[in-house]
């Protein structure tokens, strides 16, 4: 099967990668053309605009940035974009609102093409070493057309039901991730300003009931103060928007998603928004730099 990947940013150019390296007979595209680069040096054909990977793709994968990127590849509203999706699966990876890619499912299919939303958890190690866990959702025949070529990819696929599930199911573990990050972040700084040794508190966390694949990749960034992007802390905000959105949608508070919106949004207003999302650590520190000296909880003022 002939198989298109459009988007080759931190994500999806080691997804991309092991696709072509598992043999996949791969075409892919990417706005920046140097991201491409190792991709040829793999073996896949690059084509020159994103209508080439349409013309010669039955399964094109996506895995941009947001609504506007993919309406943009697919000709969406204009007269191109039924011929670029009939008799083609579409299959959405990225993180959007649901309701744009429920309307995307909708037009796609209107058009006599598939539509998959899989949308994957994971940041950019797990996309390097082929283990990120994808949720899978759309009409069944689609869904299962699909799943076989992201084991190179992923190391296990959830069916989630209808779309937009697949997406809803993200944000939700989106949610914990961010909070969670956040929580880390915030316990170093709250250990490191209390003059406890950096090192010996990530080695007791590591060693206790909250130790995790998240905590024991992101423990050592913090130590090092190493920003190196895994998962920009922008992209981060921008999920954390989607979230809001889902949840007072449906009338659903989120008291702690909402705390680390302002900081994430405090982070990327520092200038760190093409860093890892441990950099919520700066907002952290201008926040203690910036804070009146409090009274004790429990006491009078």
């Amino acid at each position: 099967m002939d198989v298109g990947f459009i988007g080759l940013g931190v994500m999806g150019q080691p997804m991309a990668l092991n696709l072509a390296r598992a043999g996949t007979a791969l075409t892919v595209w990417n706005r920046t053309a140097s991201r491409s680069e190792p991709l040829r040096a793999a073996g896949a054909e690059v084509a020159a605009g994103p209508a080439e990977v349409l013309e010669r793709a039955r399964v094109v994968f996506l895995m941009l940035a947001d609504g506007a990127a993919i309406d943009s590849v697919l000709g969406r509203g204009t007269p191109d974009f039924a011929a670029n999706v009939a008799r083609r699966t579409i299959v959405h990876m990225g993180t959007t609102s649901p309701d744009y890619s429920h309307g995307l499912e909708a037009d796609v299919r209107a058009a006599g093409g598939g539509y998959v939303e899989a949308p994957v958890s994971g940041s950019r190690g797990p996309a390097e070493a082929g283990q990120l866990v994808a949720m899978l959702a759309g009409e069944r025949t689609a869904v299962e057309s699909v799943r076989p070529l992201l084991r190179p990819m992923c190391r296990e696929t959830f069916l989630c039901g209808p779309a937009p599930n697949a997406l809803l199911m993200k944000l939700a573990v989106n949610l914990f991730l961010i909070t969670m990050v956040t929580g880390l972040t915030e316990a170093f700084h709250f250990a490191d300003r209390h003059g406890l040794d950096r090192e010996r508190f990530l080695a007791v966390l590591d060693a206790g009931p909250m130790a995790s694949g998240v905590s024991r990749m992101k423990a050592p960034k913090l130590l090092a103060r190493d920003f190196d992007v895994q998962a920009a802390a922008l992209d981060v905000l921008k999920n954390n928007r989607l979230i809001f959105e889902a949840a007072r949608e449906a009338g659903l508070a989120s008291p702690l998603l909402d705390v680390c919106h302002s900081l994430f949004g405090e982070t990327v207003a520092l200038g760190h928004g093409g860093s890892d999302m441990v950099a919520v650590l700066h907002a952290i520190e201008a926040r203690t730099e910036r804070a009146d000296p409090a009274p004790r909880l429990g006491t009078r003022t």
